[in-house]
């Protein structure tokens, strides 16, 4: 598991991109070998990423097949403020704990309201919890 040194001016950096970054490059591995990207909506937890999705989507079956991931946050558009985490990832079928809901909520209560959705529905959609380890963290500013 990975432990993002807070004292330092990259670890606390990138701690607070994973609080307050809205996307993130999840990087699946299909079947026959090929990387799927796929970005996503997160809540970093402190120690792990949480993702929500829906039911029967590719990153699912990827991860069933090959656990190890990739996350990538978006650069400056200069080539800059890389952040990569690599590591496991795992279907929680216990889902988000309610400090996680919590946290998650506020985070993208504007976003699903745009897609015509209460929170209600959007869990009910995006039922399948994936948690993320974080293992290695690689970039530069």
């Amino acid at each position: 598991m990975l432990t993002l040194d807070t004292t330092t001016e990259f670890g606390a950096h990138v701690a607070a991109r994973l609080r307050q970054d809205l996307l993130i490059w999840l990087v699946t591995v299909a079947a026959d070998g090929t990387p799927q990207p796929t970005l996503v909506w997160f809540l970093w937890t402190g120690t792990e990423v949480l993702v929500f999705s829906q039911p029967d989507k590719p990153k699912l079956r990827n991860i069933a097949h090959n656990a190890r991931v990739a996350l990538h946050l978006e650069t400056n558009g200069q080539g800059g403020d890389v952040i990569v985490l690599t590591g496991r990832a795992h279907i929680d079928a216990a889902g988000p704990s309610p400090a996680e809901e919590a946290a998650y909520e506020p985070k993208y209560s504007e976003r699903i309201t745009r897609m015509g959705l209460t929170y209600d529905e959007f869990t009910r959609a995006y039922s399948v919890t994936v948690r993320i380890e974080p293992e290695k963290l690689r970039g530069w500013r």
